[in-house]
């Protein structure tokens, strides 16, 4: 059985984004190389992805029965960012599921076209308590659907 390559990864435009953050770096994200670390994009996604829901009223980090578990993440690099830079973070959703959400992350250097990098997430959601799957509830699946 023969397989093609996968095609190779590419950037993705602004449009494709449907609300956007900006995000500060800081001097210790650089590594030695001169850049953000790899490690920090990924911050960046959990930033990008729970501010949006905690100001939207979806998620209640404090108090909200149901919380979102990250079971898988991803990330392909396109051009490096680095201290002092604004990066912009894109936010869409890919998916949505009884129990999960695909969340889609874009980084643009400030004021860019295209991505330095894009990744994604899928956080199952739970309940607090029982660390057991649960159905989205409304306020979630309200604040999600935009980002379509």
């Amino acid at each position: 059985m023969s397989h093609a390559p996968a095609a190779k990864p590419q950037p993705a435009a602004r449009s494709e984004y449907r609300v956007f953050r900006p995000i500060s770096t800081r001097w210790m994200d650089n590594d030695a190389y001169g850049h953000v670390n790899n490690v920090v994009y990924y911050s960046w996604f959990d930033t990008v992805v729970n501010a949006h829901l905690i100001e939207r009223g979806a998620l209640d980090v404090q108090h909200g029965r149901t919380i979102g578990l990250v079971v898988e993440t991803h990330c392909n690099y396109f051009a490096p960012l680095e201290f002092p830079q604004t990066v912009e973070g894109g936010l869409r959703v890919a998916s949505i599921g009884t129990s999960s959400v695909r969340y889609e992350v874009g980084l643009f250097g400030q004021g860019e076209a295209m991505t330095a990098a894009r990744g994604h997430f899928v956080h199952v959601y739970v309940d607090r308590a029982t660390r057991r799957p649960t159905a989205l509830p409304p306020e979630l699946l309200r604040v999600l659907e935009p980002l379509r």
